[in-house]
């Protein structure tokens, strides 16, 4: 802003003495082209050149002329290239921002902080806890806003603004900013922590008080039934340590690379894992829709966790005497469609987004009786996208759920050679 006006300044100086040296020049008069030349150079001091005492002639003028012209011009265009960086600056913060002079008015804003300018619903809360607080900035006083938008889609927003100081008074800069993912992410982590200390708590306080009660028991019987409750604690214990080393075992290490295998031997795999708490349900897990003619590539093992986790989950939650289906099918589009569906209590709508939540359970009091650890599903989804995959859901209350892994496959090339001979060829060999 500085650098403009004192350009306009200076170019309105050399107008009037190069006019004022042209009038001379033109009349030819040696006492007017003095005076002229006396003119240009209070016109050149007035636009801040510096002009010396001594007399400097026509000659002089129009060398301080072209000097001057050439220094602003470079001045101005080292100006314009450092606010064509400034703004170009501006635009890539993620953050809006917004620059408001002493008079209200904005003087700079990026793409991000346009977005709530003009804005409607939600949006047009941001905008007016801005103008609110921009006032107040103006007297002074810096100030921060938390705006929760309820959406859809719920957001939060965090409003800074902060008066700082201008060559032409008072300016506030205002700092907008969409931490929606980072309080979801704050979210998680202390649901994770709240989840995992009472997951630990239950089973060990459990297993302590049922060791103390086996202390002062004699009867064969009781005791017997007291160490097969502290087992039962013991592994459950176990099974969430060994879900969460999972799960953080695929979370950092990604896909092992190169490994090619067929999809029915991972189902195969998975199925022997589950079967005997099948068996034990009285749930029978059908196989049979599993093409064996394709093929994967990725981390066999973690293919083999998640199925193996759908497995379980669907056996948990389904009814004894029903079948869990198990099916696997190449599509027109190149990608294996891997399903496994139960006729089991299913899952309220409400609850379908959440369900690859770790710890997330639909009912409490089933979770509990069933002993999983909330882990298993937060497992597939994390499997899928290390094989550029994506898991999906359907499911109605009382009729039962569908989970399905969509993952890049291809076909195995039949290995049987075609013969060429005729039957008679054949018979004469």
């Amino acid at each position: 802003m500085a650098f403009g006006l004192t350009g306009v300044e200076l170019i309105g100086g050399l107008a009037v003495a190069l006019a004022t040296l042209a009038l001379g020049v033109a009349v030819g008069i040696y006492a007017d082209r003095r005076r002229s030349v006396r003119a240009a150079s209070e016109a050149l001091e007035r636009a801040g050149v510096d002009v010396p005492h001594e007399p400097i002639g026509l000659p002089g003028v129009f060398a301080l002329v072209e000097r001057a012209l050439v220094d602003r011009t470079r001045a101005l265009a080292d100006a314009d290239g450092t606010g064509a960086l400034l703004r170009a600056a501006l635009e890539g913060l993620p953050q809006g921002v917004v620059v408001v002079d002493g008079r209200g008015e904005v003087v700079e804003r990026n793409s991000a902080a346009a977005a709530f300018v003009a804005a409607r619903h939600a949006d047009a809360l941001v905008e007016a806890a801005v103008a609110e607080l921009v006032d107040e900035a103006l007297e002074g006083r810096a100030d921060q806003r938390v705006l929760e938008l309820y959406g859809p889609p719920w957001r939060v927003v965090v409003v800074d603004v902060a008066p700082i100081s201008a060559d032409d008074g008072n300016a506030v800069v205002v700092i907008i900013d969409d931490v929606t993912e980072r309080r979801r992410l704050e979210a998680v982590r202390k649901d994770f922590v709240a989840n995992i200390s009472h997951e630990l708590k239950t089973p060990v306080g459990a297993i302590g008080l049922l060791a103390e009660t086996l202390l002062g028991e004699d009867d064969p019987e009781v005791v017997a039934r007291l160490a097969g409750r502290i087992q039962t604690e013991a592994l459950r214990v176990g099974h969430t340590i060994e879900d969460l080393l999972e799960l953080s075992r695929i979370e950092t290490t990604g896909m092992a690379p190169g490994a090619t295998f067929a999809v029915h031997d991972v189902v195969a795999e998975a199925v022997r894992r589950i079967q005997p708490a099948a068996e034990q349900a009285g749930i029978v897990l059908d196989q049979s829709g599993v093409d064996v003619g394709v093929e994967l590539s990725g981390d066999r093992r973690q293919l083999t966790s998640a199925v193996s986790n759908l497995l379980d989950n669907a056996v948990k939650y389904s009814d004894a005497g029903s079948t869990v289906e198990v099916a696997a099918r190449l599509g027109d589009d190149g990608r294996l469609a891997l399903s496994v569906a139960d006729r089991g209590i299913g899952i309220p709508a409400r609850d379908l987004e959440r369900i690859f939540e770790r710890f997330y359970r639909v009912d409490q009091g089933r979770s509990r009786d069933t002993g999983g650890t909330g882990l298993g599903l937060a497992i597939v989804r994390h499997v899928a996208a290390n094989h550029d995959g994506t898991v999906e859901v359907e499911s109605r209350l009382g009729v039962g759920s569908t989970f399905s892994l969509h993952l890049p496959a291809h076909l195995v090339p039949d290995p049987t050679p075609t013969s060429t001979t005729t039957p008679a060829q054949e018979l004469a060999r």
